[in-house]
């Protein structure tokens, strides 16, 4: 089993412009789903619906903003993550594909913090907003489109940008939505003294609209 929990991972990266995918593009994600519990289960798939199993991915770290590493658990095919207090998760993760990419995952979960903190991430514009934009290593970049899928089985759509770049969504029922994009760096990084010439971004934000009371 690939799964591990290591010391935080080390990345190196050469000057290098970021080149948005095209959906089309076949690519797997990691997402999060959070229980009313407070247990956030970690997921892995593709963008064709298809579940894999998270121990094909390496190197999976879950934090808070204060950057602590929280408690992870293995349950089937996904992880269990238990937050010690109230705010967004981010996990970050990786993997090598057979030809060589290295692709890095990059989820979050929870929409209440503005303020990005992963290389890639999409962060609302208001606290708890549907309106995001796109962070690319503390800059705001253009999004081309954004792939958004739910827990309500077959309603999912393709955000286009408003004129600012930015993507908005509606959330007309209870369930879990998820916005996925991937980006592929033009130039190498280094991880664990290797070099890739091929590496992708991947990074998604889920977040849970609960039945009214």
């Amino acid at each position: 089993m690939r799964f591990s929990i290591p010391r935080p991972l080390m990345l190196a990266t050469t000057a290098a412009s970021l080149l948005l995918m095209s959906l089309t593009t076949q690519a797997d994600y990691l997402w999060m789903e959070r229980e009313a519990s407070g247990i956030t289960k970690l997921k892995y798939g593709t963008l064709d619906g298809k579940r894999l199993h998270i121990a094909g991915v390496s190197a999976v770290q879950a934090s808070l903003s204060d950057g602590k590493k929280l408690p992870m658990a293995l349950d089937g095919d996904y992880l269990k993550v238990t937050p010690n207090r109230a705010g967004d998760i981010r996990v970050l993760a990786n993997r090598v594909t057979p030809e060589g990419t290295l692709v890095l995952f990059q989820a979050k979960e929870g929409r209440s913090e503005t303020k990005a903190l992963n290389d890639l991430e999409l962060v609302p514009t208001t606290p708890n907003g549907n309106t995001f934009k796109l962070i690319w290593k503390g800059e705001v970049v253009a999004i081309p489109q954004v792939k958004l899928t739910t827990s309500e089985l077959g309603w999912n759509r393709v955000l286009l940008p408003d004129a600012d770049g930015s993507v908005t969504l509606s959330t007309p029922f209870p369930a879990t939505y998820v916005l996925e994009l991937s980006a592929k760096l033009n130039g190498t990084t280094t991880l664990d003294d290797k070099v890739y010439k091929d590496v992708r971004h991947t990074a998604t934000l889920s977040f849970t609209v609960p039945a009214s009371k």
